[in-house]
């Protein structure tokens, strides 16, 4: 029973990563091609351009806490099938919006879909993840949405550019719509734990009930907020900042960004899993500050692929890792709160830091933009070293608590 307890490549594991792949794959493929649709299809000025990706930031937002929410009355898998459902629509309609307006609202139905499926997935993963492998098992769930982030925009900006946007919405649709049957047929879906609870385990009950929510996730939600500005400023900025410094590869930063993203994932997790956070964390922070010093001082291709090498090394460390240590603190009860929390964070880092890294690149220029971006990462550690030293003892008891359980349940 032990074994089996903590087997990690499990079939629903492996389903629901996949699950999670074609999800983001979806979001990817069209977030990186509706600036130029709508420029072009609608005669849009910057603003509305940028309400394209807002509200769709919003309404997920919003989404997330209403699922964080729901999900403790309404089963997870009518939720789950809403979300996808709705998501599938809204991206097969896309083309048929007459006017600006219809698209923004169609957006908005979008994010409500995206963010209750983004909610309910990975907190399904985190529930049959043995506790003892958390941060591995975060860290290679994450792969697909590292992969997607990755392979989306390229395949999206190819698709569009080569068959139009009325067959990329197409091919975004299917990416969805595979979902379901996946899902029916893997009958990946794990049994909710508050049906299946022991009695020993209903002994907590009354504890967990005064705690609906987890303070402790809000420090590392913080840091995950700090690490996505620096994202931002490569996910809006680096083709301006390619045509800055007169670079036409420097979309290539995304291809071997993956790949360090692929190589340390999984290592990474197995150190969060023995050694905690502050052993991954540290020196991953200094790698996405040289990345972003390096990417500053670029003038060429080798020096373009180092700071992208670097970049995957330290975000690809950083993020699981976040998410491991907000689920570790928290009861399986607490799971699709702390999700919500990590992936609120992510897109709200992403919308901040877009908005401020656009203010210094206006007064001043990219490189010096970048240079910005790893002061914020400066700023990543100094917090997180502060927070390391003013921890109180004790912090491993729930770890602990969740782990005895998990055994006696086995």
């Amino acid at each position: 029973m032990l074994e089996n307890q903590d087997r990690l490549w499990t079939k629903s594991f492996v389903s629901l990563t996949i699950c999670a792949f074609l999800m983001f794959l979806n979001l990817h493929m069209l977030l990186s091609t509706f600036p130029a649709y709508v420029k072009n299809e609608y005669q849009a000025g910057d603003f509305q351009v940028s309400l394209v990706t807002s509200l769709f930031a919003v309404a997920a937002i919003i989404a997330r806490f209403l699922t964080a929410a729901l999900i403790k009355k309404v089963p997870r898998e009518k939720l789950l099938y809403a979300g996808l459902i709705i998501a599938a629509v809204m991206t097969g309609i896309y083309s048929l919006a007459a006017t600006i307006g219809g698209l923004l609202a169609m957006r908005v139905g979008f994010g409500i879909g995206f963010g209750i499926s983004s909610t309910i997935l990975p907190t399904l993963v985190s529930q049959i993840i043995p506790v003892s492998r958390m941060g591995e098992g975060i860290g290679y769930f994450g792969l697909s949405t590292s992969l997607a982030m990755s392979f989306g925009p390229m395949i999206g900006l190819n698709v569009m550019h080569s068959y139009g946007f009325n067959n990329l919405t197409f091919i975004a649709t299917i990416t969805v719509v595979l979902i379901l049957p996946i899902l029916w047929i893997t009958r990946s879906i794990p049994e909710d734990p508050s049906k299946s609870m022991s009695k020993i385990t209903k002994q907590h009950d009354k504890g967990r009930a005064k705690a609906k929510f987890n303070h402790k996730i809000w420090f590392p939600a913080l840091l995950n907020t700090i690490l996505c500005i620096t994202y931002s400023g490569l996910l809006g900025f680096i083709a301006l900042f390619g045509e800055f410094i007169h670079l036409q590869q420097v979309g290539l930063f995304f291809l071997f960004n993956v790949i360090t993203i692929i190589i340390i994932r999984p290592i990474s997790g197995r150190i969060f899993d023995r050694r905690g956070h502050a052993a991954v964390l540290i020196p991953a922070t200094l790698f996405v500050v040289a990345s972003m010093l390096v990417l500053s001082y670029t003038r060429t291709l080798p020096l373009l692929i180092v700071s992208a090498l670097l970049y995957g090394l330290g975000f690809g460390a950083i993020q699981p890792t976040l998410q491991a240590w907000m689920i570790r603190t928290s009861t399986p009860e607490q799971y699709g709160t702390a999700n919500s929390m990590f992936y609120n964070s992510t897109d709200f880092g992403v919308a901040i830091g877009s908005i401020i890294l656009g203010l210094i690149a206006s007064a001043t220029n990219y490189a010096v933009m970048y240079r910005y971006s790893a002061g914020f990462m400066v700023l990543f550690l100094v917090l997180y070293c502060l927070g390391q030293f003013t921890k109180r003892p004790g912090n491993r008891t729930r770890t602990q608590t969740r782990t005895q359980t998990a055994k006696l349940e086995a």
